[in-house]
């Protein structure tokens, strides 16, 4: 029987809303790691489903005990903060009850602890799913490594691993944020500690949304965070010129449509080579789909931002909350 180390001084926290279909992936995942935290710290935040019978009758690894806490009501951020305010250890360890972490994720993420207790650790994640518009969204819309600058990059909290006193010098999650919390709160943990060790090999899968409509709902979403926490005005601006620019020259002249229709191959040429990238991911007939329908995952992402981000900025406007 294979001996699993259990990393003492480390917690794992994650939050869990209506994810009956995809714990059991989840939890066996974290039982398969080849190091475990010395404690799960899960906050349902109020499922209607079986989440949280299925985390309170899972039996977790030896050695590593799981607390679960229900939060009816309680968003992401708050899940979050609360989960660690809960944890008996000073090392956390985030990520999401909706990953299939990589069985040597914990191990990975962990690791630079071993010389440096102080590190914020942001680990990776890679495209998963279990059926195409899952897949192919996922692949389009995640980054591969050699996108990545070690030095900037902003961890999902799919996979982060941070020092409470971190957490608490940061002010922790941003409660009055229900989406972009955790680039948020990279923002500010980056004000306490500027250099991050990025655990590149230290891995999660996560899931695209099984559908367009799923999809465009989850960008509009973003891009409203984005409104709120005032992040991103110009790359927002530069889209609406974009597309402006698009809907007046269509009619004014051919030359004019065939430099943005080149424009257009050079913006999506990224998402492409994405998805070529990943197209193991795919059979041979399902890669060439979600090829061609990377213009389609592109633009419809575009339209929701461009109709979520102003939905933002007139709430931080409005909201004293906002305007932090």
């Amino acid at each position: 029987m294979r001996t699993h180390e259990v990393r003492e001084g480390t917690s794992l926290v994650a939050t869990v809303l209506n994810e009956e279909r995809t714990l059991p992936t989840f939890l066996t995942r974290l039982a398969g790691q080849t190091v475990h935290p010395a404690e799960i710290v899960v906050v349902d935040g109020g499922s209607t489903d079986l989440s949280a019978t299925l985390l309170r009758d899972w039996a977790p690894p030896c050695g590593c005990r799981i607390r679960v806490e229900v939060a009816p009501g309680a968003g992401i951020s708050q899940g979050r903060n609360l989960a660690i305010q809960r944890a008996q250890n000073d090392r956390i360890v985030v990520t999401d009850a909706g990953t299939e972490p990589r069985l040597d994720w914990f191990a990975r993420i962990t690791a630079p602890w071993l010389s440096d207790p102080a590190a914020v650790i942001a680990g990776f994640f890679e495209p998963a799913g279990d059926a195409f518009w899952s897949r192919a969204i996922a692949a389009v819309t995640t980054p591969t490594l050699s996108e990545i600058d070690p030095d900037r990059f902003q961890p999902s909290s799919r996979s982060v691993a941070f020092p409470r006193a971190v957490w608490q010098a940061a002010g922790g999650y941003p409660e009055w944020l229900d989406y972009c919390e955790d680039l948020v709160f990279d923002v500010e943990m980056r004000k306490v500690r500027p250099s991050f060790t990025f655990a590149s090999d230290a891995i999660v899968a996560w899931m695209g949304r099984p559908s367009l409509a799923h999809f465009a709902k989850q960008y509009y979403r973003y891009a409203r965070g984005d409104g709120k926490a005032g992040l991103f005005r110009g790359r927002h601006l530069l889209r609406y010129g974009a597309y402006l620019l698009a809907i007046v020259a269509w009619p004014l002249s051919p030359w004019l449509v065939g430099v943005g229709t080149v424009g257009f191959a050079g913006y999506i040429s990224r998402p492409l080579r994405r998805v070529w990238a990943r197209r193991a991911m795919f059979s041979r007939t399902r890669a060439a789909a979600a090829l061609a329908v990377v213009p389609v995952v592109v633009v419809v992402g575009d339209v929701a931002k461009m109709a979520g981000y102003p939905s933002g900025v007139v709430w931080r406007r409005r909201s004293r909350g906002g305007a932090r």
